[in-house]
């Protein structure tokens, strides 16, 4: 079984080593329905990494969004969240978080002594995240498993990746595994269930089980359920990796405060992770706690009643990143991967191998969606 290193080999994650315990603070700075200063959000970013450290985590992950070659301007709004349309939600995002807030959250997570990284939404926010802070790891997620114009960039660094498999089904996981390997690229795989907040019937945490013996990488589970007994269930079905969002309360305003753990509770997460590992008997005592029994299903990979709502927001349609001219080559540059892939008719994101190195037949405007006749 594969692990994967972190930066100059300083930390490796994967069987036999430490469980790697990741505090989701995603975009849980921003609180409010009102918008305030990126100062204001930085303190928050701040105050939640320095209580996740105090906590035990690991590490702290945002989320990066830049809302030009992500989200296309049309109005429509997520499943789990009503408080704001996707554009506006994801320009708020893009416009709370310059570099310099990147790079000064980074720079004070290094100072407090944890790992901070983030989930790039596009190629570009990825750019961002490499070339202006720093990043030594990737987190894809569910939503992006099938981006492969921004997978292509990521596996590019030659930084190992931490990608997540919710709303997927598993000849879709299969095929994101197959790029990445086709490109040498350390990489995980998290096992998630992607309903806020998923019900314990549905969390089906045998699929840990299932990845680690299809794809002979490491394994983790990515918890969007209430409380913590589902991801110490999770390592005891051998999970590498536990990420769950964190936030000061479950009843701040935002997309994923609901589903978050507070303070205490990653605290109580992490005593009763590193128990396990200290004392394997207690792996086997937890899988047959009644209220752990009721979620672990069965070794296989299941999209769940519900979580299809979520694809046709946040799957990605190809769009031309640039005007593009008859008869031009098309190289990486010139695509963007976008959402909502329902309301942008287009060839799908997985289908970017498929056109790049080809003419084009006709002449496309920047932000134009690639037609399926846009190629031979």
């Amino acid at each position: 079984m594969s692990i994967i290193k972190i930066g100059n080999d300083t930390l490796e994650i994967g069987y036999g080593h430490k469980i790697f315990v990741v505090a989701e603070i995603g975009k849980g700075f921003i609180q409010t329905e009102e918008d305030q200063p990126v100062e204001v959000y930085l303190e928050n970013a701040k105050e939640l990494a320095r209580l996740a450290k105090e906590a035990g985590a690991d590490a702290v992950k945002f989320q990066t969004h830049t809302v030009e070659d992500e989200q296309a301007n049309v109005n429509v709004v997520a499943p789990h969240f009503k408080g704001a349309d996707r554009y506006n939600w994801v320009k708020r995002n893009t416009l709370a978080t310059p570099v310099w807030f990147w790079r000064e959250l980074k720079k004070y997570c290094d100072e407090i002594g944890i790992l901070f990284f983030s989930t790039p939404m596009t190629r570009g926010a990825a750019k961002l995240l490499n070339e202006e802070v720093g990043v030594e790891l990737w987190k894809v997620g569910s939503g992006d498993i099938l981006d492969f114009v921004m997978l292509d960039y990521i596996a590019s660094t030659k930084k190992p990746v931490i990608i997540s498999g919710g709303m997927s089904t598993l000849a879709e996981v299969d095929k994101a595994v197959d790029f990445l390997k086709r490109r040498n690229v350390e990489f995980a795989l998290m096992h998630c269930v992607s309903k806020y907040p998923c019900p314990t019937a549905e969390l089906n945490l045998r699929t840990v089980e299932f990845f680690k013996q299809r794809y002979n990488v490491p394994v983790g589970f990515s918890d969007h359920s209430i409380g913590i007994d589902s991801a110490l269930a999770s390592v005891a079905l051998g999970a590498a990796i536990i990420e769950k969002h964190f936030s000061l309360s479950r009843d701040l305003w935002g997309s994923d405060h609901k589903v978050a753990m507070t303070p205490s509770e990653l605290r109580d997460l992490v005593d009763g992770v590193r128990k396990m590992e200290s004392d394997p008997r207690l792996k086997e005592e937890y899988l047959n706690k009644e209220v752990v029994k009721a979620g672990l299903g069965q070794a296989d990979k299941i999209l769940q009643s519900g979580e299809e709502q979520f694809r046709p927001f946040f799957r990605k349609t190809l769009v031309a990143a640039c005007d593009i001219k008859k008869g031009e080559i098309i190289n990486p540059e010139k695509l963007w991967a976008m959402r909502p892939q329902a309301y942008l008719a287009g060839l799908p994101s997985e289908k970017y191998e498929d056109i790049l190195g080809q003419k084009a037949l006709t002449d496309l405007k920047k932000g134009e969606s690639i037609p399926a006749d846009f190629i031979a």
